[in-house]
């Protein structure tokens, strides 16, 4: 009897298709080059999905409301934040582990941005060294901090990164429970992370949630705490309750990213995008609001920010190039979101990120 050949993932691309008009053309060229467990992990949430499919259902029940005869020429898509002037406002979230999806990971990413004037936000759980990654990228990234069981590892973490020379740092406060759904190869790991320490032994009356993964989460003394030991901007990544937004603003945070970690936590949160007009009400120009969480393509930029957003992050999309062909995948993707915003800003009379305000959206 024959035995089945399992399908080897085909090599990284050196040059870019032409059939690539969109990121989503990217998605064909990136599964092939994965194996299956990698690429469910990349793609799927949480469970039954519900999150994930509500990003993409809010943001493609907003359209937009042609504006023609504007003047738009000599429109740009430049903005600043914490005084880096960037080319557009799209950030590349903090993904893990992307030597999963190229053996460049993180490398390629921070190059890719670079490239294209924009900017990274490395993971807490990258596969490369932080010091070897803000080396690649050539100017200075942004440091994604995920609380390390207590204060002296996280400290000593935060303190590794500032050294290194990430100038903002976006601390995650919505994912305290990790699901793993992914055995790691042996080539692959959270290389800037020291080994946890085990958690101690629960008696049969404890609860593996409450007394285990909970009692070593954050709470707000210690993102008071947190706020203290540095003057760089401090980000909170995972709000989505405009509560919740106003007491991290008022406790000296300069800004708030609104996320439902793209579906991959609690399932069944709302969209990040419902939640965003409440929280820019709360937040009342105090701070800078980021959007993440279902961004595929410029027209969702263009809705996010004229619903408050100063700037989005991009997640799956840009891991798609990753996966293809390294960092010109990467690069390539941005420019195809930044080209998009461009002909939506157009197309609705907006020559600035300023001029993309609510009146420009149709929602039904």
């Amino acid at each position: 009897m024959m035995k089945t050949k399992m399908n080897t993932p085909l090599s990284k691309l050196s040059s870019l298709p032409e059939a690539i008009q969109t990121a989503a053309d990217y998605l064909t060229y990136a599964e092939e080059r994965l194996s299956p467990e990698i690429w469910h992990y990349l793609q799927h949430g949480s469970a039954s999905n519900i999150s994930l499919q509500a990003n993409r259902q809010a943001l493609d029940a907003i359209q937009l409301m042609p504006r023609p005869l504007a003047d738009v020429r000599r429109g740009q898509t430049t903005t600043t934040l914490f005084g880096q002037t960037l080319a557009h406002p799209i950030i590349l979230a903090p993904l893990a582990y992307q030597c999963l999806y190229h053996p460049h990971g993180e490398s390629a990413t921070a190059m890719a941005a670079n490239a294209q004037a924009g900017q990274f936000c490395v993971s807490s759980l990258a596969s490369q060294t932080l010091e070897e990654i803000i080396s690649a990228a050539g100017q200075p990234l942004w440091f994604q901090l995920y609380w390390q069981e207590n204060r002296e590892r996280t400290l000593k973490l935060l303190r590794r990164a500032i050294a290194a020379g990430y100038q903002a740092i976006v601390f995650t406060v919505d994912a305290p429970i990790k699901h793993a759904t992914l055995q790691l190869p042996a080539t692959v790991r959270a290389v800037n992370l020291e080994i946890p320490t085990s958690f101690p032994a629960l008696t049969p009356q404890q609860s593996q949630v409450f007394d285990g993964w909970m009692a070593q989460a954050p709470r707000w003394e210690d993102l008071a705490w947190l706020r203290e030991r540095t003057s760089l901007p401090l980000l909170i990544k995972g709000i989505l309750h405009p509560e919740d937004a106003k007491q991290a603003i008022d406790l000296g945070c300069d800004g708030v990213v609104v996320s439902n970690h793209g579906g991959r936590v609690l399932d069944g949160a709302p969209a990040s995008l419902v939640c965003l007009s409440q929280i820019v009400r709360a937040v009342a120009g105090r701070g800078t609001i980021l959007f993440d969480s279902g961004i595929r393509n410029g027209r969702d930029v263009y809705k996010a920010l004229a619903l408050g957003a100063d700037a989005v992050m991009l997640g799956r999309p840009y891991i798609w190039g990753l996966a293809t062909a390294g960092a010109l995948g990467v690069a390539h993707v941005i420019r195809l979101l930044r080209d998009e915003l461009e002909m939506a800003m157009a197309l609705t009379g907006s020559a600035t990120l300023k001029e993309i305000t609510n009146d420009k959206l149709h929602i039904s």
